[in-house]
């Protein structure tokens, strides 16, 4: 881990952690000591202790009283609680982007999905995909929503960057084929259907983590 630089320290903390926890090198259910990572970082505890609490209010960390901060847990019941927020929010906002996207962000959705096709590492794939939602919550024009996806982004994140260092599926692929269709249908308007592939679009992602972290179903 890199020493923090002198900008911003809090903020700067909360970068750092933010990218370890990311990246996995800091896993889920870590306990995060404020003395270790001051050291790491070489700023106060203060600023750490500050850095740390942006990741809580991200979804990232959880402080217990007397039990101190840790990572937020890679539960089966994690999975479920996350997802069905984010097929909620993600079926919300599609249906209203439909209506209230400007050509200009029909047009950025589209070459983001192209993006998606030639891009050949899962992590990069991951970023535009979360890119292209953040446009759809943009494009919905709805600061209440946009505020609603921010508070489970990082998590989404999290919990996405982890099936993919759980080893291989068909992630990249079915990224860029999921986008594809809610991009047309987003620009077509034909919001039934959109409905149904954005909240099954959330759903897809929870089942192949959830396949990840217990093994296929029984037959």
């Amino acid at each position: 881990m890199q020493p923090a630089q002198r900008r911003g320290l809090a903020d700067e903390a909360a970068d750092r952690i933010r990218e370890e926890i990311l990246e996995g090198r800091i896993e889920p259910g870590s306990p995060l000591r404020e003395v270790e990572l001051a050291e790491l970082l070489q700023v106060s505890r203060g600023s750490v202790r500050e850095g740390l609490a942006v990741l809580e209010r991200e979804g990232l960390v959880q402080s217990v009283w007397h039990k101190g901060t840790h990572v937020i847990g890679l539960t089966v019941a994690d999975v479920e609680e996350v997802y069905a927020v984010r097929a909620a929010l993600d079926r919300l906002a599609a249906v209203t982007a439909a209506v209230r996207a400007t050509a200009e962000q029909l047009d950025e959705l589209d070459r983001l999905v192209a993006r998606m096709a030639r891009e050949i590492d899962a992590r990069q794939v991951l970023a535009l995909d979360l890119e292209f939602h953040e446009l759809i919550y943009q494009a919905a024009a709805n600061r209440r929503l946009l505020d609603a996806w921010r508070a489970v982004r990082w998590q989404v994140h999290l919990f996405q960057s982890h099936r993919i260092r759980l080893g291989r599926d068909r992630y990249r692929a079915a990224a860029w084929g999921e986008h594809k269709r809610l991009a047309t249908l987003i620009r077509s308007g034909d919001v039934g259907p959109l409905a149904d592939a954005a909240e099954e679009h959330a759903h897809s992602a929870r089942r192949a983590l959830i396949e990840k972290l217990t093994g296929p179903p029984k037959r």
